[in-house]
């Protein structure tokens, strides 16, 4: 896309123009190029509500970055002085990794999350976010040394259009990555109960909601998982409990987090996955079968993280 800077009265960069007339205003440092209101508005709010609580930075533990090293088949090293297109970048768990590693990174996300992104990354060099629809990015083809989609794909209304959409941007010779959803994701009664409920009020409504329930659910979520470190009985009780509470409980994911901790994130992610208007479960075979049909090579897929977790190459020309 042939985009032209227009410049405000302190010559500060207000908008873009491209030859047909369409105008992108850039406001607080983001280029738009959607509004603010899309069927992602209740991540927007999640991610600038708790802006920080998934940072390594902030956490002090490497939670993220073993997540995102993982994905890369190991190691950080193909970061370094590549351009690369993070999309879903969220509140920037992963961008600020992909930085501090020296990544030159565009962070893009359709959702307002982007700008709880931009507060958290701005200080560093080659970083670039905009606002934007992973289906509807305004670059050319075969842009970027890596594409990376962590935790979004399953989110997004067709994940197979949005994987077609991530391929076209990785240059020749360069490396996907992503992860999705998959068969068996913990979708209880409980939880598709209340996410019919909470996508018909409004975002806030639903996090308050959500706020609620977590003040009045993970007291018991807490002292089972003390009972439960002492009694084989009490285990069996805990594991019952955790599979009828809509609450996600990462006493078992994440020893590693403080108490505190363990609440702050429980809090977030029980929201996310009762607030998402899209969910789509994905198999390994699907995952692969659709990067090979976009003509990927070296596709590897796995179960691991939150379901699939996939790398592939796009072919040199």
């Amino acid at each position: 896309m042939d985009l032209h800077p227009t410049y405000g009265q302190n010559n500060e960069l207000c908008a873009l123009m491209c030859p047909n007339g369409c105008c992108f205003p850039v406001v607080n440092n983001i280029i738009r190029f959607v509004s603010n209101y899309n069927y992602a508005n209740s991540f927007g709010l999640q991610w600038n509500t708790f802006r920080t609580t998934q940072l390594d930075s902030q956490t002090g533990l490497s939670v993220s970055y073993d997540r995102l090293q993982r994905c890369l088949g190991g190691s950080l090293a193909c970061v370094k002085d590549r351009l690369i297109l993070e999309a879903g970048c969220g509140a920037g768990r992963f961008t600020e990794i992909l930085l501090k590693a020296g990544g030159r990174v565009v962070a893009a996300d359709i959702s307002s999350a982007v700008e709880a992104n931009c507060l958290n990354c701005q200080s560093f060099d080659h970083y670039w976010p905009i606002q934007t629809d992973i289906v509807r990015l305004p670059f050319e083809n075969n842009q970027f040394d890596l594409v990376i989609c962590i935790g979004v794909c399953q989110h997004t209304p067709s994940p197979e259009k949005t994987i077609e959409s991530l391929c076209a941007q990785v240059k020749p010779g360069g490396l996907l990555v992503l992860d999705h959803y998959t068969y068996g994701y913990p979708v209880t009664l409980s939880r598709r109960l209340i996410r019919s409920l909470l996508l018909t009020v409004s975002e806030n409504m639903a996090l308050n909601f959500c706020k609620l329930m977590i003040l009045f659910l993970w007291p018991i979520h807490k002292k089972l998982w003390e009972k439960a470190l002492k009694s084989s009985f009490w285990a069996s009780v805990r594991n019952k409990f955790v599979k009828f509470s809509p609450v996600v409980d990462y006493h078992d994911s994440y020893p590693q987090l403080s108490p505190g901790l363990l609440k702050a994130w429980a809090l977030l992610d029980t929201h996310d996955t009762l607030t998402d208007v899209y969910k789509h479960l994905r198999s390994a075979k699907e995952i692969f079968n659709k990067l090979s049909s976009c003509g990927m090579i070296n596709i590897e897929t796995s179960y691991g993280g939150n379901g699939v977790e996939a790398r592939a190459n796009k072919p040199n020309i």
